[in-house]
């Protein structure tokens, strides 16, 4: 019983070790959500005013531009899917990738090939394990993404885009489509993956897009159309990427704050338990070793009087 109650004790130790670790990790990613929440609302101003910039140039020019121009019959389209770089985050990263391989399936289901662009070491490691091809990946920004990271992906993404609108450019083949998977950000509670097409360009969902009642400023276009466009399209896509990884950022904290509170509690239930099971235990040892005395001096006494 002796040996019993020394591994209760040794778990509960190594438990209320493991409790203060998650306990930090809880705190730490509590303190960073502020600051990645801020960091995505600061973002969707310029996101929005972008938006109406492209919109307006869009909708009022009658210029056919490489990233707005629908393919006539689309066979292939890229896939960027947001995940994070770190674990225990909870279901954080399962939930998006099984948001991205919805999608994935969808696109074959049209007749359509696949092209793997992934953000985070947990989405390039759940492909490659599965042994299925990833074109390129980024890592070591999920939780603090840049906007240089956003513009390397965001240029990646226009070129393959640009190649496949004109395939004569280029010996690699391009993509037809663009589509982008990752975690909107509604509350400290709710995080949701989101599935939306980049390219060619759509005036975007949600919150972004102009009111349609709201009257738009008239716009003169110098020196044209076509190059307000050149120079506003890759702004917006790299907007839009660099938007996505803030909010999917902000997500990946708020899951991991869960994740963590709820080994804390689980690590609390755990103590709770092995310290009850250790006391029986300590109990039982003292109750068996008091009925060895008794029974040892009854047997003393009864020895005596046999002698008597």
């Amino acid at each position: 019983m002796a040996v019993s109650l020394r591994e209760y004790r040794a778990r509960i130790r190594s438990t209320e070790s493991m409790k203060k670790i998650t306990r930090a990790m809880e705190l730490i990613a509590a303190s960073r959500i502020i600051k990645a929440q801020q960091r995505a609302n600061a973002a969707a101003p310029y996101a929005r005013e972008l938006t109406r910039a492209v919109s307006a140039v869009a909708t009022y020019s009658n210029v056919s531009h490489a990233l707005t121009t629908e393919p006539e019959s689309p066979d292939r389209a890229a896939v960027l899917v947001i995940t994070s770089d770190r674990g225990l985050a909870g279901a954080y990263s399962s939930s998006v990738i099984r948001e991205a391989e919805g999608l994935i399936e969808k696109l074959r289901s049209e007749g359509k090939e696949v092209d793997l662009y992934i953000s985070g070491r947990k989405g390039e490691a759940y492909y490659r394990f599965r042994g299925r091809k990833v074109e390129q990946s980024w890592t070591g920004h999920s939780d603090q993404p840049t906007y240089d990271v956003a513009k390397e992906i965001g240029g990646k993404l226009i070129d393959v885009f640009i190649q496949g609108a004109d395939p004569g450019m280029a010996t690699a083949p391009g993509v037809d489509e663009v589509h982008l998977v990752y975690t909107r950000f509604r509350s400290m509670l709710v995080q949701e993956p989101h599935a939306v097409r980049l390219l060619p360009l759509e005036v975007v969902e949600g919150e972004e897009r102009p009111d349609p009642s709201e009257v738009l400023p008239l716009y003169e276009f110098e020196p044209s159309a076509e190059a307000v466009l050149d120079g506003l399209l890759p702004q917006y896509v790299e907007s839009r990427v660099f938007y996505a990884l803030l909010q999917a950022a902000a997500s990946e904290l708020a899951a991991r704050q869960k994740a963590m509170k709820s080994a804390t509690d689980n690590a609390d239930e755990l103590i709770k338990k092995f310290t009850r099971i250790a006391n029986q235990a300590r109990q039982a040892g003292i109750t068996q070793e008091i009925s060895e005395i008794v029974g040892g001096v009854n047997a003393l006494a009864d020895a005596t009087a046999a002698n008597d």
